[in-house]
């Protein structure tokens, strides 16, 4: 499994970072934590060898077998940041492991979605969830029969809207579940989906905290992070000035509720 691991001397967190759909290890994400006295890991969690090569049936064990790694670092504390996709898996994953302690959920779904891209047997249709747990779909919610048609580069709010508002009930993310604490940042013109709506129906579903801002798009910049490159195939909402505005105003939340002492 491709994955990097940047150990903090004395650390008493231990933070998962997990990627978007773009499948990439976060390396420089997880030295930034590491920066801040965390020991930080993350992983390829698709695409690789002997992993679905789609976000299809994704085994939420791959993740724990990811905080066995990072327990067995010494940390006391266990917790796990991911962006857009990877926000839905760790609150997904603080649901079903009780270890998980706090989540950051950068840009997160309410619900988990049907798979992006093919799953283990190479087919992508018809959809299935994105996540399996004991060998089992987790329930989600499929995606409208209309597709975007404006574009590249192609803004998939509207889209997403409107599967939101069809969702099965059991698809949503059951968040209710997890002891973990949970810290949402989201951005009020994320045009990949709409992560701000997204955070407001969690919260409606146990206590969390949200850091937003009006004009941030899909993509936080935490500090430091340099703004990504335009998307010829995407609309992701915000501006440099207003992603990183959103980060900035997350990042103390984030490293105060990361580094907290376990009780």
């Amino acid at each position: 499994m491709e994955s990097c691991l940047t150990i903090s001397d004395n650390a008493e967190a231990g933070v998962l970072v997990l990627g978007g759909s773009s499948g990439r290890v976060e390396a420089g994400r997880c030295a930034l934590l590491s920066a801040h006295g965390m020991t930080a890991m993350s992983i390829r969690w698709f695409g690789g060898p002997g992993q679905p090569p789609g976000i299809c049936e994704v085994p939420l064990e791959t993740f724990v077998s990811a905080l066995d790694l990072l327990a067995a670092t010494g940390v006391s504390r266990l917790a796990v940041l991911g962006l857009s996709k990877g926000a839905e898996a760790a609150l997904m994953l603080a649901c079903v492991e009780p270890r998980v302690q706090a989540v950051v959920a950068l840009s997160p779904s309410s619900v988990v979605w049907a798979n992006v891209g093919p799953g283990p047997d190479g087919v992508t249709v018809p959809y299935r969830s994105s996540w399996t747990w004991r060998g089992r779909p987790v329930p989600f919610a499929p995606y409208p029969a209309q597709w975007p048609t404006e574009g590249p580069p192609t803004s998939f709010r509207a889209f997403y809207e409107r599967g939101l508002a069809a969702a099965p009930p059991e698809a949503a993310i059951p968040l209710e579940r997890t002891r973990a604490e949970v810290l949402l940042v989201a951005g009020g013109d994320d045009l990949m989906w709409p992560s701000l709506a997204f955070a407001d129906a969690l919260a409606g579903r146990r206590e969390v905290r949200i850091v937003s801002h009006p004009s941030a798009g899909h993509r936080p910049l935490l500090p430091g992070e340099a703004p990504p490159p335009p998307s010829p195939s995407y609309l992701y909402g915000g501006s440099p000035d207003a992603d990183a505005a959103l980060g900035a105003a997350a990042w103390p939340r984030i490293v105060d509720m990361l580094n907290r002492p376990s009780v």
